[in-house]
């Protein structure tokens, strides 16, 4: 959640008069790549998040509201924004934005057993209650984007190396795609990192940060979520028995597929491919478009290529050497 958008008190103040929020301070938040986020701290001591949206129209801004009042509703916690004048998102400097409630707890830093639980418990249950909704997406920003993004990347930005690795991963991942077709779709997360989770001890308080929403096969979300929550850094190995906790407690709530099973070491590889493609082209971005600074968090690529490699090991797959 970098701070691409600088706001002053004065302006803050007078967007979130129409709410009804007497503000007296604000603090920029720092961790996400996507949108600007501010805490604003109000009058009465109540606290909340303002989501200033870099690269959604109002339209799409707003698609999210039903889904987090949906996921409410189905046990979920999450924080629903605040509207008035009838609807959730309003400009702010020209760009659409919200107010949500703040949501306490803490990110966890080192994830344990009980932690990941909490989560392929809470994620099982998204999954559920948005198996069926009724939602169109403006983007999507799903598989074919990312392979989109890769080859893109591959010819302007890697090496022959990490091209002939980014090869590599596909050709696997189509193999068992057509060996297992049996794979549940339906909306999903996208993003479900401990940095956009908060937790009370060991009780998940929060899911944030929905705006990489989008209808995809569920094993990329669980896969997703698995590389975060269950790997041990900074080695990026994976912990097997927080591993079977997360899948013991996701599947008390949705039964996966026997193929989708099948199919999870691959996934976990290409998910950390994903990833690393994604800070690939933050990286890019934030280049050609000059961002830079304290208020811009980056995080490195290095990381993800590093995990990817392990999870192809967990496949018995040296990787390819351009």
């Amino acid at each position: 959640m970098s701070v691409y958008t600088p706001l002053q008190l004065e302006e803050v103040q007078q967007f979130t008069r129409a709410y009804g929020l007497n503000v007296v301070d604000l603090v920029p938040i720092q961790g996400g790549i996507q949108n600007t986020n501010y805490f604003i701290i109000c009058e009465d001591q109540k606290q909340y998040v303002l989501t200033v949206f870099e690269n959604e129209t109002e339209q799409s801004a707003g698609e999210l509201v039903p889904v987090l009042q949906q996921l409410a509703q189905h046990g979920v916690p999450v924080a629903a924004p605040l509207a008035h004048s009838g609807k959730a998102i309003h400009y702010i400097v020209g760009k659409p934005a919200q107010v949500a409630p703040r949501v306490w707890g803490e990110h966890p830093e080192i994830t344990n057993v009980a932690q990941v639980k909490e989560i392929a418990t809470a994620q099982a249950k998204l999954h559920v209650a948005l198996l069926d909704f009724p939602l169109t997406r403006s983007h999507s920003r799903g598989h074919a984007y990312w392979t989109n993004i890769g080859q893109m990347l591959q010819k302007e930005e890697m090496s022959a190396q990490d091209a002939a690795l980014f090869d590599q991963v596909y050709g696997v991942f189509e193999q068992y795609q057509a060996k297992y077709p049996n794979r549940v779709k339906g909306w999903v997360h996208s993003d479900l990192f401990r940095d956009n989770t908060l937790f009370e001890g060991d009780t998940l308080t929060g899911i944030l940060d929905f705006f990489e929403l989008n209808f995809d096969e569920l094993l990329f979300d669980i896969a997703i979520t698995i590389n975060e929550f269950c790997t041990q850094y900074p080695e990026v190995s994976l912990d097997q028995i927080r591993v079977d906790a997360y899948l013991q407690a996701y599947q008390r709530v949705r039964t996966m597929s026997d193929d989708e099973l099948a199919c999870l070491d691959v996934y976990l590889a290409m998910c950390a491919c994903r990833f690393w493609l994604l800070r690939l082209n933050v990286a890019r971005l934030n280049r050609l478009e000059g961002r830079g600074g304290s208020d811009v968090f980056q995080k490195d690529p290095t990381q993800m290529r590093e995990m990817l490699f392990n999870r192809l090991a967990r496949l018995n797959i040296e990787p390819t050497h351009a």
